[in-house]
């Protein structure tokens, strides 16, 4: 019988590395994730639209490889899962981690272009990079795999003014449950990571400045965590053992107003 590679720590001896792959990873939490997961040592292809920001991320480490993608495109992403399995074999993880703020405002603010925009890259995105990611772990052997997305506190509580990002993450989560539900004969698992104000750049205004929009009308600067510590919890749910899957995971800075927001 084939060996589960899932049981086998990635460095151990006359273990084959396992592949992960990891969109989003030019910035912020997928680039200390991608970096977590080769320092672990796993294969990793990392994927997003600036290859520059890739390269940096790669740091020429032998075991990545870079790979410019947008995941809104179906070519695209065929492409990205194609040379994974070309170069290193298979595909372990995915690590579905690419998206977008979209815009600002009340629901009858929002222009329709910038809906479609968000709902294309957090929403049709990770489903399509799911979808190939399913259908090479269903026909590689041995065959299984896991799939991690990337939800936010939002999936559970939105920030004021954020109805298309709100509404996009809380599609993650049903999409989180059916691909879990679906991957079940294949030894596919499938979970999501609920990540509150990780310190990237990109979030940087909440943790200093003006600080970030309440509930109440009111501006606050938040608590943040490194951003170290949300790859950690990451690479966590992707090292479980194939006979455990962490569904869910919410992980936040001490002190952030989650359980008060709405």
């Amino acid at each position: 019988m084939d060996k589960d590679t899932h049981n086998i720590p990635p460095g151990a001896a006359g273990a084959t590395p396992r592949t992960a792959v990891v969109t989003g990873a030019g910035s912020g939490i997928g680039r200390a994730t991608a970096q977590a997961f080769l320092a672990a040592g796993y294969r990793v292809v990392l994927a997003g639209r600036r290859e520059a920001e890739l390269q940096e991320t790669a740091a020429g480490h032998p075991e990545a490889l870079v790979m410019p993608t947008d995941v809104t495109v179906p070519d695209d992403v065929e492409r990205l899962f194609a040379a994974a399995a070309g170069t290193f074999g298979r595909v372990d993880v995915l690590f579905n981690n690419a998206g977008v703020f979209g815009p600002t405002g009340s629901i009858d603010e929002l222009s329709i272009e910038d809906w479609n925009r968000t709902l294309a890259v957090n929403v049709t995105g990770t489903m399509l990079c799911a979808a190939v990611a399913v259908r090479h772990m269903k026909a590689q052997t041995p065959r299984g795999g896991r799939i991690i997305n990337n939800g936010s506190i939002s999936a559970h509580t939105p920030r004021p003014l954020s109805a298309a990002y709100t509404a996009t993450k809380h599609a993650v989560t049903g999409l989180t449950k059916s691909i879990d539900l679906d991957g079940r004969p294949y030894g596919i698992t499938c979970g999501q990571i609920d990540i509150g104000n990780a310190a990237t750049e990109l979030l940087s205004g909440i943790s200093s400045g003006q600080g970030a929009l309440q509930a109440n009308g009111t501006t606050s600067v938040e608590p943040s965590f490194p951003v170290e510590e949300a790859a950690a919890a990451v690479l966590f749910m992707a090292s479980a053992p194939a006979s455990a899957n962490v569904r869910s995971l919410v992980v936040t800075a001490s002190g952030m107003p989650f359980g008060g927001r709405g």
